[in-house]
């Protein structure tokens, strides 16, 4: 949980924040070769094979508030995916502090956290547990988390069987079952068909409307204004937008 003493924020916003991102940057390595005898080769060859160097984020700043519904926004490549994965706890910043009050739930990959030999009443188990529930918890919610997922019939098969959108399908629905206080989620509202779709947008706004802290990765534009009141822009890893969403749209679409 924040406090005054992990951040050099004022006592009074650091009160009123689920999220806190504090001077954040990460780089990534990206190797030319893949094998000890690919770079071997290419020294030979007299080469540059010394890994370059990718700033994903650089220095990004902001804090999001209890019950606040962001919109992450950014082109392909910006670094608004990496963004999230910190906030998740998935990556860890190279310098700066991300810091997040009460229980967090992450929607960032497809089939994250589940393990495919698995059966999907196994998976829902074991990611309601890594979210923080306790078996009995899982027990009385576990009809409702199945019925949402609309995958009954499958159940209990491997999920290593399963399509994408059925991964997807599961995993919103554990998450959303959970006692949550912060949700992320990217890109995970396309999946499915427009009903499914309607379904997970309609429980996202039931969410909003109960004081749930959200932060939301979209490029659909429409979803974004209709979920989010406020967004961030980060254009080549830099925070160049903070404001309302339809500003935020503005802005990003015109770098």
């Amino acid at each position: 949980m924040p406090t005054a003493d992990d951040t050099s924020l004022p006592a009074a916003e650091v009160a009123k924040a689920s999220i806190i991102v504090e001077d954040v940057s990460k780089e990534f390595r990206i190797r030319r070769t893949h094998s000890f005898k690919e770079t071997f080769v290419e020294w030979l060859k007299g080469r540059d094979v010394r890994p370059n160097h990718f700033r994903a984020l650089d220095d990004v700043s902001f804090t999001v508030n209890e019950g606040e519904s962001v919109a992450l926004l950014g082109f392909n490549g910006s670094g608004k995916s990496t963004m999230l994965k910190l906030m998740s706890g998935v990556l860890e910043p190279d310098t700066g502090q991300v810091l997040i009050r009460g229980r967090l739930a992450g929607l960032i990959e497809v089939g994250a956290g589940f393990h495919p030999d698995m059966s999907g009443r196994e998976n829902v188990y074991l990611n309601a547990a890594i979210l923080g529930m306790q078996k009995d918890e899982i027990d009385a919610r576990f009809d409702d988390i199945v019925a949402f997922s609309e995958i009954e019939e499958f159940i209990d098969q491997e999920v290593k069987h399963y399509s994408s959108g059925m991964f997807m399908r599961l995993a919103f629905a554990v998450a959303i079952h959970t006692e949550l206080d912060v949700l992320l989620i990217d890109e995970i509202l396309s999946v499915g068909d427009g009903p499914f779709q309607e379904k997970c947008q309609a429980k996202i706004k039931e969410l909003s409307a109960a004081g749930k802290t959200m932060v939301i990765v979209s490029h659909d534009q429409d979803l974004v204004r209709e979920l989010t009141h406020r967004g961030i822009v980060i254009r080549q890893g830099k925070k160049v937008f903070d404001g309302p969403t339809e500003q935020a749209i503005d802005a990003m679409l015109a770098g």
